[in-house]
């Protein structure tokens, strides 16, 4: 019997801790169908806005596509000739947005004066929304709201570990 109240202490306390974890800060993960006959400038208007740290992930066919980051130049011109990186091997590539700035990815296989090329600006992360003031909302009925995931979860794993018992 001590035991399973140490497994359920235990598991409360790493659902009060995934509970208390700031939402809104980690990093996106960014999936690209990188092909030929897709508008990117409509693709980048759908997911915007893109943030530091945010990564994207190129899925393409190996031997038919790669993905060249490159300057403004390269892109405007479609040219892979002083390309900053090239990523050509297997079939995804994952890229970090690791600065703030305009990051400029073309196909050198022929498909970039077709569309095939994307230029991402990233943004600084926007910091977090400040919590209701106290003559809005109580501060119980705050962390409530903005955990009820978590506390969902957490009543759930407690009345199954409480049947257990």
């Amino acid at each position: 019997m001590m035991g399973r109240m140490r497994v359920l202490a235990a598991a409360l306390l790493v659902l009060a801790a995934c509970a208390a974890l700031p939402s809104g800060t980690a990093a996106n993960k960014i999936s690209i169908n990188w092909k030929p006959n897709t508008n990117y400038s409509d693709w980048v208007t759908q997911h915007s806005p893109f943030y530091k740290d945010d990564w994207l992930v190129f899925y393409y066919t190996a031997g038919q596509a790669d993905v060249v980051q490159v300057d403004e130049a390269g892109y405007n011109k479609c040219d892979a000739s002083n390309a900053i990186s090239n990523y050509s091997k297997g079939r995804s590539f994952a890229f970090q947005l690791n600065e703030t700035k305009t990051y400029y990815f073309i196909c050198s296989y022929g498909y970039c004066f077709g569309g095939m090329r994307l230029a991402i600006k990233t943004e600084k992360l926007p910091p977090p929304s400040p919590p209701p003031s106290a003559s809005h909302k109580s501060a119980a009925a705050a962390f409530a709201r903005s955990h009820a995931a978590g506390i969902y979860v957490a009543v759930a794993v407690l009345a199954e570990l409480l049947r257990m018992v």
